[in-house]
């Protein structure tokens, strides 16, 4: 609990001006890391939310939320912090006007919030969000939103992250993956999700050829992966040109390129994999 002097007005006054204290301490320890951007601004929702993909949205109802579950802003980013402190005085009378509400025990209307997954971002009543927390208090109640996206958020903890999330989300509504191929078609450098996108559709443009036959998106997608993807990953672990902590989309990826660069093949073989190994198909460490 926070303590009191018995006077409202001073209390909320103190309130605030630890707040800032406490945001300007971790934004200066922030720079020292040359972690700026993770500490002094909140997630955009908006930015969230191109990076996901947005399917739809439903009106939850009134609920009772924690605060640590409160991690952006729909449009105040740079007004608050991710712990919801202010980042200026410009606020300071609505700030304190809430603060000292809450002291008083005055009735604090719900704040309004989107939900992604198991995150909320605020629509409306960031202040009295920036005071409960001020206040060490635990919960609030909101007036929930829940949004449908076509990602999971889950591995979205900070702005960093949403780039990676932005590619893959393209990748896959170009190459709609499923199941087993959708988990295991993954890769750490965004960029590296439109490569694979284009390389499956190159592959399927040659197999379409070759059959006479039309390959829809879903087709293409499941014989890529079960017809290329997974049997040159396999010769790729079988020759040991696979880095210990690569992932397998990435190594093969680094293998293709090598292939096509050295050789000028499109095919798959055991020799072909010794052939690249060979003259160029360095391992990762």
């Amino acid at each position: 609990m926070v303590s009191s002097s018995g006077s409202p007005r001073v209390d909320a006054e103190s309130d605030f001006m630890r707040a800032r204290r406490h945001q300007v301490l971790s934004a200066l320890a922030a720079r020292l890391r040359n972690d700026t951007d993770e500490v002094v601004q909140s997630l955009s929702f908006d930015e969230v939310v191109e990076a996901l993909g947005r399917r739809a949205e439903n009106y939850v109802g009134t609920k009772v939320i924690p605060l640590d579950a409160i991690v952006g802003s729909v449009d105040k980013v740079r007004d608050f912090d991710r712990r919801f402190r202010p980042t200026s005085a410009r606020s300071r009378e609505r700030w304190e006007r809430l603060a000292r509400a809450n002291r008083t025990g005055e009735v604090i209307p719900p704040i309004e919030v989107y939900q992604i997954g198991d995150s909320y971002f605020v629509r409306d009543g960031h202040h009295r969000v920036s005071v409960a927390r001020s206040m060490a208090l635990d919960v609030i109640e909101a007036r929930v939103t829940a949004i449908d996206t076509f990602l999971s958020p889950v591995g979205v903890d900070a702005r960093a992250d949403l780039e990676l999330k932005y590619w893959r989300r393209l990748m896959l509504q170009r190459v709609p993956f499923t199941g087993e191929a959708r988990a295991a078609v993954a890769v750490d450098d965004p960029f590296d999700y439109g490569i694979i996108a284009e390389t499956v559709e190159a592959w399927a443009a040659r197999t379409m050829h070759a059959e006479g036959a039309y390959l829809d998106r879903e087709t293409m997608a499941s014989r890529w992966y079960a017809e290329e993807f997974r049997p040159v990953v396999e010769m790729i672990e079988e020759a040991g040109v696979r880095g210990k902590d690569e992932r397998p989309a990435a190594a093969y990826l680094r293998v293709a390129c090598e292939r096509y660069r050295l050789i000028r093949e499109h095919e798959w073989n055991v020799e072909v994999v010794e052939a690249v190994t060979r003259k160029g198909g360095k391992r990762r460490k």
